[in-house]
């Protein structure tokens, strides 16, 4: 039925169809999101599947031509995700943390992308153009699902404090590996015979990018200041797009530079209001951009008997991914504790709570394709959303099981609140008496007064409009008498 409108629409009113099949991305995923919230399923993961089922190889609901005029979309989303994680590198706290946060990410990040490299370029024997990129998007990580655990359970102390750290650094890497592995791919796909230029003149443009990115965020600085909330946004936003223009332009992906930007932005200014009104503002692009991504995963290509790229069909090859990933990220951050002489909590429970993988490399593996082209780019989009679906799925539960293993939290009230069982004079409490003082040591930990960001964010926009408007009214009162 939707075929015969938008063809009836196409020779009447061709921009009804873009509209109308925006409202179907935008309305289908929310909806989508109500089914998985009852499974306790992170949004992306409804974002995806809601792509698959209305996309061109299930029910066919949005038009070709609205899916490949929507490229843009993963430069502009990626951007977002990238100018948030910039919130997480304070300066002082890394330099609190030291190197060994760092050596550890390296560690669990490159060995699971040595492991993806080595079972799919040598003991699958596929192409070295699509092995490399695929390995280099192993790296990266999904922190979205991991946070929103730490959240539900309270979980707190040195464990979560390294958890969040290399999460925040681990996209960092992945996106370096990724500069690098898409120069080898597109030597590689070229016949060119590889030289070192092929990887430095490629790194040194995101070296620039980074530099640009720096400036950007001095600049954000300097024009944000001053300003009011709705002006803020738009100055931000502005910024953030003509970035994002510029790498375009020179084909260079803008992760590093706007995560730079954020990065700058934060430690020169400390003001973090404006990463929750971005925050506010992002949600319906991230929707479009998973949508989107869904949209273009080939159902067919996946359980087909051959595949795109080898002599094994995708389904196979993103099983070893999915595997071997898995693997590579525990292992690393085994080996990786155990070099900096970790705690033993987070050498044998860290690595579960890496497994989560999304957003970043669903961007990646966007920009890779495109990059690409061709049968090897799908392949590559098709495996890495594919195994983010299974990856968000066991992601959660994985984090909670890391976190109570690691006694990070628990559901034991004994252990929650632990005080003395006894009084001053040594006389043993009575079991009301315990129950009354575990409930005062609780309360005595909780926050005075805990208010959404985004709320917060926006009830000092509307405050700050009051105070603009009762000026306003105070100016026209002296000016009338």
């Amino acid at each position: 039925m939707l075929d015969t409108l938008y063809a009836q629409l196409n020779e009447t009113a061709p921009v009804a169809v873009v509209i109308i099949a925006l409202s179907l991305m935008l309305m289908l995923g929310f909806l989508m999101t109500r089914l998985t919230k009852l499974a306790r399923l992170p949004n992306v993961t409804a974002y995806i599947v809601t792509g698959i089922l209305i996309g061109p190889y299930v029910l066919n609901l949005i038009p070709r031509r609205v899916i490949d005029g929507t490229a843009f979309l993963p430069d502009i989303a990626l951007a977002f995700i990238a100018f948030s994680t910039g919130e997480f590198f304070r300066v002082d706290a890394l330099k609190k943390s030291g190197w060994g946060v760092v050596l550890l990410t390296l560690s669990e990040s490159l060995l699971s992308s040595a492991l993806v490299f080595l079972a799919v370029y040598y003991a699958l024997g596929l192409p070295l153009a699509f092995s490399v990129v695929l390995a280099a998007l192993a790296a990266a990580t999904a922190p979205a699902s991991t946070m929103m655990t730490i959240r539900q359970t309270g979980a707190k102390g040195a464990f979560v404090d390294t958890l969040l750290q290399v999460v925040a650094l681990d996209d960092i890497v992945g996106l370096v590996a990724y500069s690098v592995a898409i120069s080898i791919a597109l030597s590689a796909a070229s016949g060119a015979a590889f030289s070192p230029g092929a990887v430095i003149v490629p790194l040194g443009k995101n070296l620039a990018a980074v530099a640009l990115g720096a400036v950007f965020g001095f600049a954000m600085k300097g024009i944000l200041t001053h300003r009011n909330t709705d002006n803020r946004l738009i100055v931000s936003i502005a910024l953030l797009f003509a970035f994002c223009g510029v790498c375009a332009a020179f084909s260079i992906s803008p992760l590093l530079g706007c995560m730079a930007m954020g990065t700058v932005y934060l430690n020169t200014t400390g003001d973090t209001r404006l990463f929750r009104q971005l925050g506010y503002f992002s949600p319906p692009i991230l929707l479009l951009f998973f949508v989107r991504s869904g949209l273009s995963f080939d159902l067919g290509a996946l359980v087909s008997a051959a595949g795109a790229v080898g002599r094994y069909p995708l389904l196979a090859v993103g099983v070893v991914y999915f595997v071997v990933r898995i693997a590579g990220k525990y292992g690393g951050a085994f080996l990786g504790a155990v070099v900096i002489r970790a705690d033993q909590s987070i050498r044998n429970y860290l690595g579960f709570a890496l497994i989560p993988q999304a957003g970043v490399a669903i961007g990646l593996a966007a920009l890779g394709a495109r990059t690409l082209g061709g049968e090897t780019g799908k392949a590559l989009e098709t495996i890495i959303l594919a195994s983010s679906v299974l990856y968000e799925l066991i992601g959660p539960a994985c984090g909670k099981l890391s976190l109570y293993l690691s006694h990070s939290y628990s559901d034991r009230l004994e252990e929650v609140a632990a005080v003395p069982q006894t009084d001053e004079n040594g006389v043993e409490l009575a079991p009301v008496e315990l129950l009354i003082r575990r409930i005062q040591a609780i309360q005595a930990e909780l926050p005075e007064r805990e208010i959404n960001e985004n709320e917060q964010a926006f009830t000092e926009a509307a405050e700050e409009q009051l105070r603009n408007m009762q000026t306003m009214y105070r100016r026209q009162r002296r000016f009338r008498r």
